[in-house]
């Protein structure tokens, strides 16, 4: 809240404190009790204030709603003024998310500085990619100056690593001034460890849950109302204050919620109506492996009305056919008919039984736009939580690579590309951390070797995480893009992406328009999208696939050759034929 003077008052949270105190240099300032647990000073402090609260005189704490912390997780909070940065995008509009090519990055690991303004210098190679949407992992305040933002604490406060405050909003204000949307993922299903102080002020968590993180934050116990309220304002601050275009909601299967209107329902609702006000299409994206469409169903129909989730179904399809790995998860997949499944109806588990689970997974989804599933063959996830972090350009041959990009590029889903992985950067992706308490960050070493038991990896052979050199080696090398193979995956990306932009076929999301056909004995499968074909053949021996009449649009072999609806492809090749009446968009 702004006063009407040049300042902003001390205000927080604390329905268990009897007394509260800010601490500004060697000086005290009295809160008072407003009513709801709420308390304020009457005096009003300048942008650029260092404080602290202290709860019965109690040591100093950050405040829950940091907007900057300077000196990190135990540093004192920062007040700023949220209108002073100047903006220039008043003319920008974000692509329709159902329209959108999306890439992922880090921050950190993005540059070689990994920092906001450094990472602006690489925003065009992303707008002559064809790129709509820059996905930011999480950026809020987390333990040290290096980590992936998972394990984030400061929810309201951009890391002090990166460039705070303002270096967020000169990132996304470049990113519109080249017409890039900006994504940004947020954790509200846990937080870090290290310098998380939340408890100490209210009722944040419960133990009526358990999660994979520990205590479940509180979304429907006793003091859940301001508890929602807080994690509800801070999506609002992301998207309002820092012109951010849609939020990526993390692992949403873990907010457990038995109110009769669940957090995902609220949190969707009040983004959409703050889109109206502002006049803008903002949007919220899921990530979930319960395969259940009422997430992204409306709340007319029951659902949660979140506008797209991730499609880890499609994920793993795709790279069990590449890799041939089945262990861990992928013991669900490996055939072409898994994937047939996933591209004619979204959901691989859709009600079916899942070995790896041992029990049914999932719930059919008819008539579910294909648009509202994100599809990619690599992410932070599914590459960094790998034992040493490795692209599937590490895993796979080239041609492996060219058909894998090219079935993502042409799927009914929303494509989505890992940072990188448009040039099959040799870079690996792992998991890092710069935890300073020593006994943590030694338990976290020792739980990632211990995490990879049932995909049978080597712990042994896992990077600590705390070692710097870990992070190091996780920054991409822009100096690799004129090498010949990085090039070459490069120019196969941009023909897939101008293609996808040519033919509207491809932009389609109806899955019942989506024909496929395969042999699981030969290795090969098709499918059609109105008039556009895609087939592959991932066998080691040449082979003729049935496809109509027309022309090769992109192959990724030279020895390619259609003659009379017969597509003779060569080992780990794909090709994309168009009949010769397909239009133009």
């Amino acid at each position: 809240m702004r006063s009407e003077s040049t300042g902003f008052p001390l205000r927080v949270w604390a329905p268990v404190a009897q007394r509260v105190e800010g601490i500004v240099g060697d000086r005290r300032v009295e809160l008072t009790h407003i009513g709801s647990g709420w308390w304020q000073s009457s005096e009003t402090l300048p942008p650029g204030t260092d404080y602290y609260f202290s709860l019965g005189g109690d040591e100093p704490l950050p405040s829950p709603r940091s907007r900057f912390q300077p000196e990190g997780v135990a540093g004192p909070s920062r007040i700023v003024d949220p209108g002073s940065f100047v903006w220039t995008d008043a003319a920008f509009r974000a692509v329709p998310l159902p329209d959108a090519l999306i890439y992922e990055i880090h921050v950190g690991t993005f540059s070689d500085a990994g920092t906001f303004d450094a990472a602006i210098a690489h925003l065009d190679h992303l707008v002559s990619l064809g790129v709509t949407h820059v996905e930011l992992m999480p950026v809020n305040e987390f333990a040290g100056d290096r980590g992936w933002g998972y394990d984030g604490v400061d929810l309201y406060a951009p890391h002090h690593a990166y460039g705070g405050p303002e270096g967020m909003a000169r990132f996304v204000d470049a990113a519109h001034a080249r017409g890039l949307a900006v994504i940004l993922d947020v954790v509200y299903n846990h937080l870090g460890p290290a310098g998380n102080y939340l408890s100490r002020f209210g009722p944040y968590f419960t133990d009526h849950y358990v999660t994979p993180w520990g205590s479940a934050i509180n979304f429907d116990r006793a003091g859940s109302d301001e508890v929602r309220r807080f994690m509800i304002d801070n999506a609002l601050m992301w998207l309002r204050d820092y012109h951010v275009d849609a939020l990526r909601t993390d692992a949403v299967h873990a907010i457990l919620d038995m109110s009769a209107v669940h957090f995902l329902e609220q949190l969707a609702t009040e983004v959409h109506d703050l889109g109206e006000a502002l006049g803008r299409n903002l949007a919220v994206i899921a990530e979930s492996d319960l395969n259940d469409p009422r997430l992204i169903r409306s709340p007319a129909e029951g659902g949660h009305g979140h506008d797209a989730q991730w499609s880890d179904d499609f994920h793993h399809a795709l790279f069990s056919i590449l890799t041939g790995e089945h262990n861990g998860y992928y013991q669900d997949f490996g055939s072409l008919s898994d994937l047939a499944k996933t591209l004619g109806q979204g959901y691989r588990y859709a009600g079916d039984y899942s070995r790896f689970r041992q029990r049914r997974h999932g719930r059919p989804a008819p008539g579910l736009d294909g648009r509202r599933l994100l599809g990619y063959l690599q992410n932070h996830d599914q590459v960094g939580n790998r034992a040493l972090g490795e692209r599937s350009s590490a895993l796979v041959s080239m041609g492996r690579l060219k058909i894998g990009a090219a079935v993502v590029m042409t799927a009914p889903f929303v494509p989505m590309l890992f940072q990188g992985e448009d040039w099959a950067a040799s870079t690996p992706f792992q998991f890092f951390t710069d935890h300073r308490d020593p006994e943590l960050g030694a338990a976290v070493s020792k739980g990632r070797r211990e995490e990879f038991a049932d995909f049978g990896w080597d712990p042994e052979s896992v990077p600590d995480p705390q070692d710097p050199e870990t992070f190091r080696r996780s920054k991409l090398r822009w100096d690799e893009l004129d090498e010949p193979d990085h090039a070459t995956m490069l120019d196969w990306y941009r023909a897939l992406i101008a293609l996808r932009a040519r033919y509207p076929e491809l932009r389609d999301g109806r899955l019942a328009n989506v024909e496929v056909r395969f042999d699981e004995d030969r290795h090969w499968l098709a499918f059609s999208r109105g008039r556009v074909s895609v087939a592959f053949n991932v066998s080691a021996q040449s082979i003729v696939v049935p496809v109509a009449e027309g022309r090769i649009e992109l192959a990724s072999e030279d020895d390619v050759r259609l003659h009379g609806g017969e597509l003779h492809l060569p080992p780990d090749s794909v090709a994309i034929v168009a009949e010769p009446t397909a239009a133009m968009a």
